[in-house]
């Protein structure tokens, strides 16, 4: 974790917001499978930065958000009015003991200390209950995806190999149950794709005339693919889920 990095989204919030994606129907209702159904479950959206899992969640409980950056929290509540947000973090969750039915980490897993958070998730979750992490990513089987992450050759990694499964490291508290993928395409445009990668870490954090360069080559590279030339697009994102259950 590279806490420069962590704490660089706030600076971008509304665009954050504007331009990230969010997650799909079949992906969430994955995440909770092994909880029963109805709309009776309590559900932490833990990082939950301005709400785009929040959303997906609020149709399938009573949803807790916690967010430590004050700017994404803001853009959470002007974003999805009445939520519950509340300041925290993984480390330190401001709920009760066994509060919760599942905690869900949207796009933020990477940026905790596991055992600390492990420590304090394994405190709020109820026994059976379901720790799941989400990722947004680009499909590395797409060749012309591939190309844009080596034509812009920026600071971060962001696309993974293709076979590559993610997991979250084990932990006494937990059982692994799975793992699964799940297409998420969103519409967008040259300028759409541009001003998403700005509110990416390595953008926020990059030395400006760096992160220019790296998003010229890019502009350079989509004007020469077949898929994207016209500048308007489908990006075939892929939704990562990776599930546990509490002990």
């Amino acid at each position: 974790m590279d806490p420069h990095r962590a704490r660089s989204f706030g600076s971008a919030a509304t665009q954050y917001a504007l331009h990230r994606p969010g997650y799909p129907d079949a992906a969430v209702d994955w995440a909770l499978a092994p909880l029963p159904g109805g709309a009776g479950l309590q559900l932490l959206d833990l990082a939950a930065g301005t709400g785009k899992l929040t959303t997906s969640l609020l149709p399938r409980g009573t949803v807790v958000a916690v967010e430590p950056d004050p700017a994404m929290r803001a853009e959470l509540r002007t974003r999805v009015p009445g939520v519950d947000a509340r300041e925290g973090s993984a480390e330190e969750i401001p709920l009760p003991d066994a509060a919760v039915d599942a905690v869900l980490v949207g796009q933020a897993w990477h940026w905790f200390d596991p055992e600390r958070a492990y420590a304090e998730i394994a405190r709020v979750l109820r026994p059976g209950g379901v720790l799941a992490a989400l990722w947004n990513g680009d499909d590395a089987h797409v060749e012309w995806v591939r190309g844009f992450h080596e034509a812009g050759a920026w600071a971060s990694h962001v696309v993974r190999e293709p076979d590559d499964e993610p997991r979250l490291p084990d932990h006494p508290a937990f059982t692994q149950d799975g793992y699964a993928q799940f297409a998420n395409l969103v519409p967008t445009t040259v300028d759409g794709l541009v001003a998403t990668l700005r509110t990416h870490s390595w953008a926020l954090t990059a030395e400006p005339d760096e992160r220019e360069a790296a998003l010229a080559r890019l502009r350079a590279y989509l004007a020469t693919r077949p898929e994207t030339a016209s500048g308007e697009f489908e990006l075939p994102l892929v939704t990562d889920v990776v599930r546990m259950l509490r002990r």
